[in-house]
C-alpha cells in the first residue's frame, strides 16, 4: 500500500537488461555513444519531429531549468501556475539557471493555467525599461495537482504565448501519463499544440534515472549543450543514461507503463468513490488529491499504508473525523491487492 510518489517504485526488468547489456565492453562518453544515436532517431519518430534535437539529463530539474534557460534572457520573465513545479519543488533553479530571470505566477483551477487569466498577463505587462520582459510560458502535463491540459487546452495557451511572440515549455514528467489518459500522439499534445520544447519525463515512469529534453526547434541546440555541460550536467558515462531511454522507447514500454499507473489509479478513485472518499482534484492520470476523516488516515497508517499529507500534516488538535487531505499516487508497479487493500482498510475504518 505504497501511494507516496511514482518515483518511489523499482525498475522494470527491461530497463535492468538494457543497462546490462550496455555495461559490457567500451563506448565513447558525453553523449557519443551509439545508443544515443538510436535514442535520438526514436525520439524523432515518436513525436514526428524528423529535426528535433534531442538531450539526456539525469533530473527533472535538470531537465526544466535547461529548457528554459535555453530560450530566456536575465531580465525576462517565466509564466507558469501558481503551483508549478518549477515554482514550488525546484528550489529557484529556474531563477538560477536562467541567470536571474523571475517566475510571474498565473492562477487556474486544478494547477491548470487560466487561458484568459494568461493573456489578461501578458496583455497587461508594461514593457518598458524599468519592468521585467515577456519571456517564455510553461505549464506542466499532468499538473502538480494530478489535472490534465487537453490538447485543445494546450493549444489555447500556446495561442496566448504567440499572440506576443513567445515561445511555450512543456514540464512532462508525467507526460506519458498525460498522454495514455488523453488518447493522443505526442506530436499532437506538443509541436502541434504549439510547444517549442519538452522535458520528457522518465523517472517518475519506471527509470532509474533520466529525462529527456526535446527542442523543436533545433536552432536552440547549440546553446542547450553549452549550458547542460557549463551547468555540469552532461554524463561522462553517457551510455548508462542512453541505454534507460533507449528501452524505455522500445516496443511501447512508456506507454506501457503509464497505462499500468493510470488504471491503478482509476481503480483506486473507484474505490474510494465508493467508500464516500471526496476527490479534491479531477484525476488526469496517476495521481489522487483525497479528503476523508483522520480517523480512517490513522487506522491506514497503521495497517502500513504510505502516503503524503497535502499540502500539510493535520493540526496537533484534530480531531478523530477531522476532514484531512492527502495525495495518492500509483505507480507502474501498483498492483489490484495494492489498491484493493488500501480501499478495503479505508472503508472499514470509516
Amino acid at each position: 500500500m505504497f501511494f507516496a510518489s511514482d518515483n518511489t517504485s523499482g525498475v522494470p526488468q527491461q530497463i535492468l537488461d538494457a543497462l546490462g547489456r550496455a555495461n559490457d565492453g567500451f563506448s565513447l562518453g558525453y553523449g557519443a555513444d551509439t545508443l544515443m544515436e538510436r535514442v535520438r532517431d526514436k525520439v524523432r519518430t515518436v513525436f514526428e519531429a524528423p529535426e528535433a534535437a534531442v538531450y539526456l539529463v539525469a533530473t527533472g530539474t535538470a531537465a526544466n531549468s535547461l529548457a528554459l534557460a535555453t530560450h530566456i534572457q536575465p531580465w525576462q520573465t517565466i509564466y507558469c501556475h501558481r503551483v508549478a513545479h518549477i515554482e514550488e519543488d525546484e528550489c529557484a533553479a529556474p531563477e538560477f539557471f536562467a541567470g536571474g530571470a523571475k517566475l510571474t505566477l498565473i492562477d487556474g483551477a486544478h494547477g491548470k493555467i487560466d487561458p484568459e487569466a494568461l493573456r489578461r498577463t501578458l496583455d497587461e505587462a508594461p514593457q518598458g525599461v524599468h519592468h521585467v520582459q515577456r519571456g517564455i510560458v510553461s505549464l506542466t502535463n499532468l499538473t502538480e495537482r494530478g489535472a490534465r491540459y487537453s490538447v485543445a487546452e494546450v493549444a489555447q495557451i500556446a495561442a496566448a504565448a504567440r499572440a506576443h511572440g513567445l515561445p511555450v515549455h512543456l514540464d512532462g514528467a508525467r507526460f506519458a501519463n498525460a498522454i495514455a489518459a488523453e488518447g493522443c500522439t505526442p506530436a499532437e499534445m506538443t509541436w502541434k499544440a504549439g510547444v517549442d520544447v519538452l522535458s520528457f519525463g522518465g523517472t517518475k515512469n519506471g527509470l532509474m534515472g533520466v529525462e529527456a529534453v526535446v527542442l523543436f526547434d533545433p536552432s536552440r541546440a547549440w546553446e542547450f549543450e553549452l549550458r547542460r555541460k557549463r551547468g555540469g550536467h552532461l554524463f561522462s558515462k553517457h551510455r548508462y543514461l542512453s541505454a534507460q531511454m533507449d528501452a524505455y522507447l522500445t516496443d511501447g514500454l512508456w506507454m506501457d507503463l503509464a497505462t499500468r499507473a493510470n488504471a491503478m489509479a482509476e481503480r483506486l478513485e473507484a474505490g474510494l468513490v465508493a467508500a464516500g472518499v471526496r476527490m479534491v482534484h479531477p484525476r488526469g492520470g496517476n495521481m489522487l488529491f483525497v479528503e476523508f476523516p483522520l480517523k480512517a488516515h490513522q487506522a491506514l497508517r497503521a495497517a502500513g499504508a504510505v502516503y503524503y499529507d497535502w499540502p500539510a500534516p493535520p493540526p496537533a488538535d484534530a480531531g478523530a473525523d477531522f476532514p484531512h487531505q492527502a495525495r495518492l499516487v500509483a505507480s507502474w508497479s501498483t498492483t489490484e491487492a495494492h489498491v484493493d487493500g488500501f480501499v478495503e482498510r479505508l472503508t472499514a475504518a470509516l
